[in-house]
Parts: structure tokens; C-alpha cells; sequence
């Protein structure tokens, strides 16, 4: 009976040995955001069913980013920089150091004034860091921030009053005024030139290499004065949602993430227990397990696998029963987010047996200390 006692109570003093059986709701209090306040709440738990993953697909919306960064996401109310709306592409205007070419026609001494063997780049005219140019009869003229049809109009009037019927045309040879910086898990990160042809962040990535094996789809940052923002190049590919395909500006910083953070954890009674790595943020609850060599057959309760979700403002738990293989069905449909925990339980048989486990050493060791002969005190135990 005494024995009978002490594993019962093992049952609670032992760690690994409780069962998450018949629960409805979470075990501790979790951390819910209610309001603008975070409180702890029992959390209540969901049996995976048909219904339920229904109601996840109607409720499915392209996803903005897993939101667990401290870059802010772009919201409808504070629209991000990828909202463009029906704004015209804005052009290009020039700033220091960027390179035109002026070709007046009929007039190849103003156009080449060094001969025709010269590169248009080293003929061309390099906008001053005062953001001013100089050119014949026109005079130095501030330059900067106007487009090259503005520079044309500019420099028209300027020479028509030197000559009749000015016919010029202004072109860009170099772009060196602006540029963003491309870096994390890109073939080639650096700096990337911004051109006259609008540079978004798929193509300021797409020039950079494109993506390495290692990136994230799904975070990468987009820095813009002082604030970071969140943009889902994987929605883009999944959904087609383009609104965050920002127009790039000067000293705007594009960081790949790798996908380090993808991570789902698998635990208890399966063949190899740990962490996975999600590719592109896709991964089933069945994929999970497959990939943890499914159940382990000699300790599982398959009645009981759950599924924790707490990286979200309201944390979530599911609860799977498997007795039947069909239950496979609805786990190869359930999706998994990034940071999800599966945890299979025990069977309570199984349970029992490591208590008995640990305890039986000790009743062993007691039984025997019982028995023991000591012959100074003529075979009977010591008086203390």
C-alpha cells in the first residue's frame, strides 16, 4: 500500500509524466493581448476537426509578414511605401554626380567639344555636388532635382539667344546620385544604382543575385528614414499581392532575413524529437510528423497530439485525435505557422511505467537496508 502511495504521488513529483488528457482548456495562463494590454488567460483548446479547417481557409487572407520582428507593418490606415495607388511613376531628377550628354544638332562643338574618340561618359557633363552644371553660352546652371526634359526647356531658352531654332536633346549616361543598399541573404549584396527605370524591392533583389537557399520570402525589411517595414515577397508569389512592391528611394535599405525564425518544434513520444526548418513557411501538421518519423509505436497515445501556437497575439492550442489513420487526412490539411510546438503525449501505460521507473531503485535499495545483518549488534539492526 505504501508503495501503491508513493507512485501515485510520483505521478505528480516527476517531470514528463503528466498527462495532457481531456484537457478544454490550457494548463497555465498564457499571455493574451486584450485591448492594448497583455494578460494572462487559459487558453481554450481546439479539437482539429473538418469544421474547423473550413473555417481557417475562409478565414485565410495573403499574409502580411509573420509580424514577430520589431519592424512595423504596413497597415491600411498608415499605408506602407509600397502604396503607390494610381500615383504616375514619379521620374528620375537628377542630383551630384550623376552624367548627362547634351547634343546640340548642327552644332557638334558644343556636343564634342574634345574630339569624337571620347567615351559619352567622359564627354558627358557631371553634375556638380552644388548640383550645378556648366555649359556654353548658357552659364552654370542649378540642375539638380529637375528631370531631363526640364533640363532641356532650360538650357533651350538659355541658347536661344545665341542661336536660331536651338534643337537639343538631354540624355542620362551615368546614375550615381542615388542608390540603395541591398544586403543579408542575396547573391550579391551591396550597393544598387537607382536608374530611370522605377526600381521596386523584387528588383532591387533580382539585381542583387536574386535570393540565396538561406532567405526568408516572407521578412524582408525595407528601411526608409528611420522606418523599417515589413514586405512578403512570398505573398506576391502566392497571392499576387503587389501593393507591397515599393518604389525604392535614395538611402532606402532592403535586408533579406534568413529563415533561421522558421522554425516548428516537434516533442514527445516520436521517433527523433526536435526542430524542423520550414521551406517558404509551408509545412502541415502531418509533414511535421512524417518528418519526426511519426509516432513512436511503443509510447504514444495518438488520441493526444496537440498543437501550441503562442507567437500571436491570442495564443492558440489544437488538439488531433488519431486513433483512426483517416485522422491523417485533416492533419496533412492543418497548416503550420512558424514557431508552432507539436507535442504528442504519452501513453498513460507508459506513464505508469516510468514511475515505476525511477521509483524502483529506491524501494530496492530500501528493501535491502531492511535485511542487513549486522554482527556487532548480534544480527539485529542497530538501536539508532
Amino acid at each position: 500500500m505504501a508503495m501503491a502511495a508513493l507512485a501515485l504521488a510520483g505521478c505528480s513529483l516527476i517531470p514528463g509524466n503528466q498527462s495532457y488528457s481531456s484537457r478544454e482548456e490550457s494548463a497555465v495562463m498564457l499571455p493574451v493581448q486584450q485591448g492594448d494590454a497583455l494578460v494572462p488567460s487559459n487558453i481554450k483548446i481546439k479539437p482539429i476537426t473538418a469544421e474547423l479547417i473550413v473555417d481557417m481557409f475562409k478565414a485565410a487572407r495573403p499574409p502580411r509578414g509573420d509580424g514577430t520582428s520589431t519592424a512595423s507593418v504596413a497597415s491600411s490606415k498608415a499605408p506602407g511605401p509600397g502604396s503607390q495607388g494610381s500615383r504616375p511613376t514619379p521620374e528620375y531628377r537628377l542630383g551630384p554626380g550623376d552624367i548627362i550628354s547634351v547634343i546640340v544638332w548642327d552644332h557638334p562643338e558644343l556636343t564634342i567639344p574634345a574630339g569624337s574618340f571620347r567615351t559619352a561618359e567622359q564627354a558627358g557633363t557631371v553634375v556638380n555636388d552644388d548640383g550645378t552644371i556648366y555649359f556654353p553660352y548658357a552659364g552654370v546652371l542649378k540642375v539638380q532635382g529637375m528631370t531631363t526634359s526640364e533640363v532641356r526647356k532650360l538650357l533651350s531658352a538659355k541658347l536661344a539667344k545665341y542661336i536660331e531654332q536651338v534643337q537639343l536633346d538631354v540624355r542620362m549616361v551615368a546614375f550615381r546620385s542615388q542608390q540603395v543598399y541591398v544586403v543579408g541573404e542575396v547573391a550579391k549584396p551591396g550597393i544598387q544604382q537607382v536608374t530611370d527605370i522605377p526600381m521596386t524591392v523584387l528588383e532591387a533583389v533580382n539585381r542583387a543575385g536574386g535570393f540565396t537557399t538561406e532567405a526568408d520570402f516572407s521578412r524582408v525589411l525595407l528601411t526608409r528614414r528611420g522606418e523599417t517595414y515589413l514586405v512578403d515577397v512570398q505573398a506576391m508569389y502566392d497571392y499576387g499581392a503587389t501593393a507591397q512592391n515599393a518604389l525604392l528611394q535614395h538611402g532606402d535599405i532592403i535586408n533579406v532575413a534568413d529563415r533561421s525564425f522558421n522554425k516548428i518544434f516537434v516533442l514527445g513520444e516520436v521517433v527523433r524529437p526536435g526542430s524542423q526548418l520550414m521551406n517558404k513557411k509551408r509545412s502541415t501538421l502531418a509533414e511535421a510528423l512524417g518528418d519526426a518519423g511519426y509516432l513512436n509505436q511503443a509510447t504514444s497515445d495518438p488520441r493526444w497530439i496537440y498543437v501550441m501556437r503562442g507567437d500571436t497575439e491570442t495564443p492558440e492550442l489544437f488538439h488531433l485525435d488519431a486513433r483512426l489513420p483517416d485522422a491523417m487526412l485533416l492533419a496533412d490539411r492543418f497548416p503550420l505557422h512558424p514557431r508552432d510546438v507539436v507535442y504528442v503525449d504519452a501513453a498513460a501505460v507508459v506513464r505508469w511505467q516510468r514511475v515505476i521507473a525511477n521509483i524502483l531503485p529506491t524501494a530496492t535499495m530500501l528493501n535491502l537496508t531492511s535485511q542487513t545483518q549486522y554482527p556487532l549488534f548480534g544480527a539485529r539492526q542497530p538501536p539508532f
